[in-house]
């Protein structure tokens, strides 16, 4: 597999690689990463089995998975994903998670837009999407400072529901139409 990497004016993005499970066991450690996630962070093992599973669906779909993102000064930021959904390749879904200590920085929007980029411009993507909690004002306001809108609100059920389940969650979207409008204007 041909490693991808991506570089936005703050962040250097790599795959994913098996190295780098203890940065992913930090991160999910962090209650408020967690919160709009799950009630209690997985395990090494776990994540380690998660991560063999991303390596092996990348490499099933080039160009798309899980990518680590670093600052300038090398440290580890989070991660971003464009992975392939029940949609197939054309509608890749876009994911991601901080460290605390990069919230309010911009660096989720600035990451996003590097991945819906790399989705249109190097995978030809008809559409990307990404979901969240209804209540995850933050993460929206992300996917919305990313160029996307929201599509649409549905409830699904959840036999431990965390807090703000009840509001449902939330589906966004960018059509290549929608980007490629957008990116004229930057």
């Amino acid at each position: 597999m041909s490693k991808i990497r991506m570089r936005t004016g703050r962040l250097d993005l790599r795959h994913l690689t098996i190295d780098d499970v203890g940065k992913l066991v930090e991160l999910n450690a962090d209650d408020g990463v967690m919160q709009y996630l799950a009630w209690e962070p997985p395990t090494r093992e776990q994540i380690v089995h998660e991560v063999s599973d991303l390596i092996t669906a990348a490499e099933a779909n080039p160009g798309h998975g899980r990518f680590i993102a670093e600052g300038a000064d090398g440290r580890f930021v989070g991660w971003f994903s464009l992975t392939v959904g029940a949609a197939g390749p054309a509608a890749p879904e876009l994911g991601y998670r901080l460290r605390r200590e990069a919230w309010g920085r911009g660096l989720a929007t600035e990451g996003s837009r590097a991945l819906i980029d790399h989705a249109f411009i190097n995978l030809g993507a008809e559409s990307v999407t990404a979901q969240t909690m209804f209540v995850n004002t933050a993460s929206r306001r992300v996917m919305e400072k990313s160029g996307m809108r929201h599509a649409k609100t549905f409830h699904v059920h959840v036999d431990d529901p965390l807090p703000g389940t009840e509001h449902g969650e939330v589906w966004y979207e960018i059509t290549r139409d929608e980007w490629l409008t957008a990116s004229m204007r930057r």
